[in-house]
């Protein structure tokens, strides 16, 4: 059944993403980016937990699978290789092939760590699944996929377990039976304790249970501010909501483009203007790419669909 609110919730956390990634932005207001950060990633692995389905027959999954790998791989290869010449704060290392394989497959830089962290989570979501079948109970099978995430992220170092967790959060609602929107209730007092904990520095870290209740609060609080909107803005925040994963592949394109023209914005020294631009462009400049490619079929080649922009 689809649930409006979760679109309006991708919308929302993904233009706080494109925002905290301008790097102007983010050194403006380096308080306001590290709340962001304790939670905006952590909602979309809640999300996509919850989202994820273990019921496709494994040719279907593995379908799937190997059409999120494709462009993330293409994407996040294009990125190393751009970082290699362009200055990013990451260290990259020295380029070579063995360096390229091993942030795609091992440890990704940039933006694109979260599709790496939700190609394993839903793999040995899957594995699980179908190793256990509908024999478990939730709780056991919540376990055993916890055991398996933590063994990955300590023996093979491939997602950072603090991060799983959240996707394990998502699947325990999914496998409880429990609908997302009982679980987490809108509140406008949410905000009371939301600005008490992230009033403390040492509060704003995902992992923490701190994270955790801040990120819960986060979602309750928005929730609490969608049926306020109007009918327009929530349509926008759909067809955004929809194509979160054009966003968070072709984001980094106009982001990193944004430092060529931020100095004709230096008249506004908040950085408003430069941030209101730059997002509008880049989620029209991102759709614009997906229309492209839709035209051109190269969608099919790229995602594995003849069109990927979802209206």
């Amino acid at each position: 059944m689809y649930v409006p609110q979760l679109d309006y919730l991708k919308s929302l956390f993904i233009v706080l993403m494109i925002l905290f990634h301008l790097v102007y932005i983010g050194d403006s207001y380096p308080y306001a980016k590290e709340v962001v950060y304790t939670f905006h990633m952590p909602i979309f692995l809640i999300l996509s937990g919850y989202l994820s389905s273990e019921k496709k027959a494994g040719k279907q999954f593995i379908g799937s699978i190997w059409w999120l790998f494709v462009p993330y791989a293409i994407m996040e290869t294009g990125y190393v290789l751009g970082a290699s010449f362009l200055p990013v704060r990451e260290d990259i290392g020295e380029l070579s092939l063995w360096m390229i394989l091993k942030r795609v497959f091992i440890d990704p830089v940039g933006p694109y760590w979260y599709l790496h962290t939700l190609l394993v989570c839903r793999i040995v979501h899957y594995a699980i699944a179908k190793s256990v079948g509908d024999k478990s109970s939730p709780l056991s099978f919540l376990i055993a996929l916890g055991i398996c995430l933590w063994g990955i992220s300590e023996g093979m170092n491939l997602v950072n377990f603090g991060y799983a967790m959240y996707f394990l959060i998502g699947i325990g609602i999914k496998k409880c039976k429990v609908e997302f929107l009982s679980i987490f209730q809108p509140s406008p007092w949410s905000i009371i304790p939301l600005v008490i904990l992230c009033s403390r520095q040492e509060n704003l870290l995902g992992l923490k249970l701190s994270g955790i209740v801040i990120t819960y609060l986060a979602i309750s609080l928005s929730l609490w501010a969608y049926p306020k909107l109007s009918e327009r803005i929530k349509r926008t925040t759909y067809v955004i909501g929809r194509n979160t994963l054009i966003l968070l592949l072709f984001s980094p394109l106009f982001t990193m483009l944004s430092r060529i023209y931020l100095p004709l914005f230096m008249f506004d020294p908040s950085g408003c203007c430069f941030a209101l631009f730059t997002v509008t462009l880049t989620i029209s400049g991102s759709f614009a790419i997906a229309w492209g490619m839709d035209k051109c079929g190269i969608s099919q080649w790229f995602f594995g669909k003849e069109k990927v922009l979802s209206f």
